[in-house]
This record gives structure tokens, sequence and C-alpha cells, in this order.
């Protein structure tokens, strides 16, 4: 029983009570006042109830829309070649750049119509770990809450690709996580928010010092990845493929990313 079923009842018991000496008009001013409270307290419980779900209310989850995608843009030409910087990406909004001491060595090689050998970026000419980064012209990357980052890789031997960022004061950072197999081009799909983070030196592309804790992803410079170890050469040994990449992240823009 409610407290306002119980309320109205005591009220009802009371005026049978009486009712055998209570005048008729008594008798419907009673009745009256016990609708009044029942409606009163009513509405008083249903307005708690509404507070108490809304407090218990989970907040709505917003997925991270997409930042940018790159497919790569093959020659005329076609075939393995060194990576032309100007015309290398589809998308007209990133800049490439890459990185490490024989960065320069990664070929590009791939058809956009063969699905067993797609568009791609191959470390297997580096003979120091290198790697590549993506700067988006106009926005920073919010890396934060439900940020992600795809790739279509293959590799082989032991070789393995890891994300890596440069935070907006410069800091480039590599994560724990690395992806490849070597049998197939196989796409990964990685939640921002359960990587791990290391310094890298860029020059290098080495890492140094211990884990950075809690870095600030909300305003990244740049996106890429890295093969941490030398390649082998043309042949099975130990590279790395990079083919189609994507970066589900909010865009901050580079004007107001600067300003904070």
């Amino acid at each position: 029983m409610t407290a306002q079923d119980f309320l109205c009842k005591a009220v009802l018991l009371d005026q049978n009570r009486r009712r055998l000496n209570m005048p008729r008009r008594n008798v419907i001013v009673s009745t009256v006042t016990c609708f009044i409270v029942l409606i009163a307290a009513h509405s008083a419980w249903a307005q708690e109830r509404g507070q108490a779900g809304q407090r218990g209310a989970a907040p709505r989850v917003t997925r991270a829309p997409l930042f940018f995608r790159e497919e790569w843009k093959q020659t005329p030409a076609g075939g393995e070649h060194p990576v032309d910087i100007p015309t290398a990406l589809s998308n007209p909004n990133l800049e490439l750049k890459l990185i490490g001491p024989t960065g320069k060595e990664i070929l590009m090689t791939g058809s956009a119509t063969d699905e067993n050998n797609p568009i791609h970026l191959w470390t297997g000419m580096c003979t120091t770990p290198c790697g590549f980064t993506f700067r988006d012209k106009n926005n920073m990357g919010d890396l934060t809450g439900l940020a992600r980052i795809k790739m279509v890789t293959k590799v082989s031997g032991y070789h393995q690709v890891r994300p890596i960022v440069k935070l907006a004061d410069g800091t480039m950072l590599v994560a724990n996580r690395a992806e490849g197999s070597t049998v197939d081009w196989l796409e990964s799909d990685i939640a921002v928010s359960e990587l791990r983070w290391r310094k890298l030196d860029p020059a290098r592309l080495v890492t140094v010092g211990d884990w950075v804790e809690k870095p600030d992803l909300s305003r990244v410079d740049e996106i890429g990845f890295a093969d941490l170890m030398p390649g082998s050469g043309h042949g099975q040994g130990g590279w790395s493929d990079v083919a189609r990449v994507e970066v589900h992240a909010k865009s901050v823009k580079r004007e107001s990313a600067t300003n904070q």
C-alpha cells in the first residue's frame, strides 16, 4: 500500500466512524479533501521517480567521427618505386612525412585493383627502424574518448606495425600495441584509450625513458605508424606493409589548438 492510499483510507475510515453524527455538507468536504491529498501525494511520488531515473541514467556514448582516411595514390606507371611525397596521398587534406634515419627508403607498391596486393608502403629497404606520419593541414586530432585507429597491414618475419603520435608540444610517442599478420592482409581496429605509450626519439626511431602516464591526446599534431626493426630487403625475411588507414577522432582546429 502506498502512502497516499494509506492516508486516503484513514480519512475514509474516520468518515465512516463519524457519519451518523456528521452533517452531509461535512461529509462532502471530507471526501473532496481526500481526493486533493491523494492527487498531491501521487504528483510528488511521480516527480521523485522521475528525478531518480534521471540520476541513474547512463551518460550518452558519443562515437568518434571519421577524422581521416588514406588509401594511397599510385603513380601512373605503377609498380614499386620511392614514395613521391607530393602525389602519394589520395586525401588532399593530409601531408605525409617519412621518419627515421632511413625513412626515405620506404617504397610504394601495389595496385588499387589487386586485393592480394593493394597499394601500400613497404619498409623492406629500410636499414634502420622507419615509419611515417600523417598531418591534417587544418585540424589536430582529439584521440580521447572512443577514438580508434584502423590499419590494413601485412608483415614478414618478426616485424610488427605500431601506432605513433606527435603531440602538440612536439613529443613523439609509440604505442605498446603492435599489429601484423604474416599470412594475409588484415584490418586492425584499435581503441586508443586501451593503449600505453613510450617516448620515441624521432631521429633514431627508438624508445627512450619509461612509460608516459596519461599523455595529453586531446591535441595530436601527427598520427602514423612505425616498424622498430630494420628491413631485410626483398623476399621473405623481415618487413612491414601498411595499406589503408583510418583514424576516428574529433577534429580540433589548429588555430584554437594553438591558442589553448
